[in-house]
């Protein structure tokens, strides 16, 4: 039986090469992948890390793998023999075939835009001597996961994935702290309470309160930034054979992923608290680029366009709108939010400029 458009080992827009090629005329550095979540209340997402030009023609995606976790269950049923899997982004966002192995996890590990949308902060000015240090980093996780090290600067116990001692946020940030020389970048350490076997999820890293921290760190050195919102596509029919409950992709919900606080339980698209409103209005002033699947041509397409913000305004404005909108949802009052958010489908074409469509292209620039 044929995959379907979207699915694992189906049909792929024709244009990935092209629209890539077109994102990559921009002379970043990294580019930082926040996922967004696919479960109801709360939902933390995935982090990953693009290094420009480490593969051939396309960025490197370093990300966590879920299911490095030495645990029985895994043990021939998905790939787990890295714990930085290294990707190529064309791949990780848009591919449906993983070239790494078959055991890899679809919507995770590849072709993530057909489970959830993707942000992706691009970085720019970052020496080469700091990506060179990164990747170092990387490839001493992965020694240390097969040797089945422990005790580590970065992990106390043994070196395998962890959902809250070492996630996808931890290892990225630790890259950075003990990689890169980030010294005064926070990584939290969550400890086990060996007795009762229970983590403190307070002191747990979490993908989008590490973004903001790398985010703001890289604002500190002087590096420019992005955004490109890379939106899922709402076709999907697969169905991921190994989860419990059979849900297929288009199905899923596609939530921007919560910090931890009151938010957390909420539903999709009921935030209301400070450190998700700025997080999601930070992005937002700083987005260049909306990319979508056009559900018609099934090719993939700029479909927004924007001058960015400069990390300092859109710092600024975003503090100030959420730290306004925070109080009017606490009062409940029926005003216009001030903010808006990354993805969000409100009226912003005042904000939006859209270039003209490139008639001869398949890869087109175009208002919605």
């Amino acid at each position: 039986m044929t995959a379907d458009f979207g699915g694992k080992g189906g049909p792929e827009p024709a244009n990935i090469d092209e629209l890539a090629s077109l994102l990559h005329r921009e002379p970043y550095d990294l580019e930082l992948l926040i996922s967004f979540g696919t479960s109801k209340g709360g939902s933390a997402g995935h982090l990953a890390l693009g290094i420009r030009d480490a593969g051939p023609g396309d960025d490197l995606v370093y990300s966590a793998n879920f299911y490095a976790d030495r645990a029985q269950e895994h043990e021939n049923v998905y790939y787990n023999r890295e714990l930085m899997i290294g990707i190529p982004k064309k791949e990780y966002l848009f591919k449906t075939s993983s070239s790494i192995n078959d055991t890899t996890s679809f919507g995770l590990d590849f072709g993530e835009i057909y489970k959830r949308s993707v942000i992706g902060v691009r970085v720019y000015g970052v020496p080469a001597d700091e990506k060179a240090a990164l990747k170092a980093y990387f490839r001493r996780i992965n020694n240390d996961y097969r040797a089945q090290a422990r005790n580590t600067e970065y992990h106390d116990g043994e070196i395998k994935y962890d959902y809250m001692r070492l996630n996808c946020a931890k290892t990225i940030g630790s890259a950075f702290k003990f990689g890169a020389g980030y010294e005064d970048l926070e990584v939290s350490s969550a400890k086990l309470l060996t007795r009762r076997r229970v983590v403190v999820a307070a002191k747990a890293n979490i993908p989008t309160e590490m973004a903001m921290k790398l985010v703001k760190e890289w604002g500190k050195r002087g590096y420019a930034m992005d955004a490109v919102l890379y939106k899922k596509y709402s076709g999907s029919t697969y169905v991921d054979p190994h989860e419990e409950e059979k849900i297929a992709f288009k199905d899923l919900p596609n939530r921007f992923p919560s910090v931890l606080s009151r938010d957390f339980r909420r539903e999709e698209g009921e935030y209301r608290d400070f450190d998700n409103l700025f997080a999601m209005y930070l992005l937002y002033n700083m987005a260049r680029y909306s990319v979508r699947v056009n559900e018609q041509t099934l090719l993939l397409e700029i479909e927004k366009s924007k001058t960015p913000m400069a990390y300092p305004e859109a710092a600024e404005l975003a503090a100030r709108s959420a730290k306004s909108d925070s109080d009017l949802f606490r009062r409940r009052t029926a005003a216009p939010p001030d903010g808006t958010r990354i993805g969000e489908t409100a009226d912003d074409t005042r904000i939006f400029e859209f270039p003209e469509e490139r008639d001869n292209k398949t890869v087109v620039l175009r208002a919605p």
